[in-house]
């Protein structure tokens, strides 16, 4: 439908033929996302898309506005290699046009810091966005980095390889002394090429990519990509498929949550909150790992419905080990709350101001920590979620503090949440056939993963296949703000504040 001056508007979920997402003039389209960002939208996903080798780029842009629950779409159609940057007026977009420019050669100008995002080949052949030719693969980390002039600055580098079990990224610090100037975040060492696995999907080694384009959340990611599958078939799934998709969810996001608060002790050397969490995150892997057979929640969310049901017997199991976990992570937090060290520490470190997290499009736990109002469960529900809300926990510095203390009451509010659904169980079957998918459509799929939105985007051509495919983890908005909670900071504050977001390198890469 029309949302209009000239956007389509739809739900989440809810597919739309292609045809009815507008084709604007770029100075019509660039206009519409910078007056609804200015009027508090954000940019859930911008993106390139090539039909053929022979026509010229398409670019969409999906605006999530969050205070009426809608989302708009729109696209515009370059006549050449460039296109005036939006990123000097629309921060949000300064990755986005990063990863176009990388992806299709074409050079938004006056963008201020154009850069590759995951040093992949371009689509089209010739030159790229740099003028280099697009037969010659870049090097992830080989670039130029932005330095700091004067006397006594120096550079520290760190990564890609580090230290631990941990995935490669690399970090350039611009420091005089122990004070942090500057902070540039390089990844790209674990592109896979998921979205391009995707093209001509579904198949059966789609819900592969999607379980594990970022493992440790798998069910937020494999609920987007379900519901996107739903949505191009029109299928209706049971409110008991729903719930338990919901309880998968909240138990992905008690894991994790639970876990950080454990790693974020230990940054700080506090050893009874990290020894006690790092025991209880393993408790919530084991409660999932109790309803579908994995920890990690593979091969349990299907479009459809899910595979693994909860009969009586495993829900009233699941209830009961949710009280005691609950307790103990709560001793093991208020530890966290009740040591002096521990908020010296927390308080003030790391702090990103609500103006700077809404300006760079930040989302999730992150998000919520700075002030902003924004949870994917609350503003564009779908699936049980339309009809039981969880409400939506908020902090207001900023910091590693506000951090952990949204994730404590995440866990207090998941927990019930869960309790609530497992009493409140409806009949029904646990999954429903889904039909053939609708041949040239367009469809927005976002869930409240446990970092944050995750937002799925899929076009199809004349066969119901996938055309394009594009996926936004949250991290993809969060990784600046990261840079941001960094300047003038110790470096020595670095582990904690990273710890603090705990941002997904795989899930960044694809």
């Amino acid at each position: 439908m029309n949302g209009g001056n000239g956007w389509a508007t739809l739900s989440n979920g809810e597919a739309l033929e292609r045809s009815l997402i507008p084709d604007l003039a770029l100075g019509a389209f660039r206009q519409g996302v910078l007056e609804r960002v200015g009027h508090g939208q954000h940019v859930a996903a911008y993106f390139g898309y090539l039909p053929r080798p022979d026509l010229p780029i398409e670019l969409y842009a999906v605006l999530a506005d969050s205070t009426l629950g809608r989302l708009q779409a729109a696209k515009t159609t370059l006549q050449g290699d460039t296109f005036a940057a939006l990123t000097p007026d629309c921060p949000q977009v300064h990755l986005f046009e990063r990863e176009i420019a990388e992806q299709y050669g074409v050079k938004p100008e006056g963008h201020p810091w154009l850069k590759p995002v995951r040093f992949v080949t371009s689509k089209r052949p010739g030159k790229d966005a740099w003028g280099r030719p697009t037969d010659i693969k870049p090097v992830p980390g080989v670039m130029d980095y932005y330095r700091v002039e004067g006397e006594e600055i120096h550079e520290v580098a760190v990564g890609p390889v580090h230290a631990g079990v941990i995935e490669p990224g690399h970090f350039r610090f611009q420091c005089h002394g122990e004070h942090v100037y500057h902070l540039e975040i390089s990844l790209g060492y674990q592109h896979r090429g998921v979205e391009r696995a995707m093209l001509g999907g579904p198949n059966k080694r789609s819900a592969h990519y999607m379980e594990t384009l970022a493992g440790d959340t798998t069910v937020g990611h494999m609920t987007a990509y379900s519901q996107a599958i739903e949505g191009l078939t029109r299928c209706e799934t049971p409110l008991r498929t729903q719930a338990i998709r919901a309880i998968g969810l909240e138990l992905e996001r008690l894991a994790n949550h639970t876990g950080d608060l454990g790693a974020l002790a230990n940054d700080v050397g506090f050893l009874p909150t990290a020894s006690y969490c790092g025991r209880l995150r393993g408790d919530f892997l084991n409660a999932t790992g109790l309803l579908c057979g994995n920890r990690f929640g593979r091969n349990w969310v299907r479009p459809g419905g899910v595979r693994y049901g909860i009969d009586a017997k495993r829900g009233q199991e699941l209830a009961e080990r949710l009280v005691p976990a609950l307790r103990d992570v709560g001793g093991a937090a208020k530890l966290l709350w009740d040591t002096a060290s521990v908020q010296a520490r927390f308080e003030g470190t790391g702090a990103v101001s609500r103006e700077d997290a809404a300006k760079i499009g930040m989302v999730g736990m992150a998000a919520r920590a700075c002030g902003l109002d924004l949870d994917v469960r609350h503003d564009f529900p779908s699936g049980i979620f339309r009809f039981a809300q969880i409400p939506v926990s908020t902090c207001y510095s900023g910091d590693v503090f506000a951090r952990a203390y949204v994730r404590w009451l995440e866990i207090q509010r998941s927990v019930e949440f869960i309790q609530h659904q497992l009493r409140m169980l409806p009949a029904g079957p646990d999954s429903v056939l889904v039909g053939n998918i609708k041949p040239q459509a367009f469809v927005v799929s976002m869930v409240e993963g446990w970092r944050g939105e995750v937002c799925h985007v899929a076009l199809t051509d004349d066969q119901g296949r996938f055309a394009h495919y594009k996926v936004v983890d949250p991290s993809f908005h969060n990784w600046f703000g990261l840079a941001l909670a960094l300047r003038n900071q110790q470096i020595s504050d670095f582990p904690l504040c990273n710890k603090s977001f705990n941002l997904s390198y795989c899930g960044f890469d694809l």
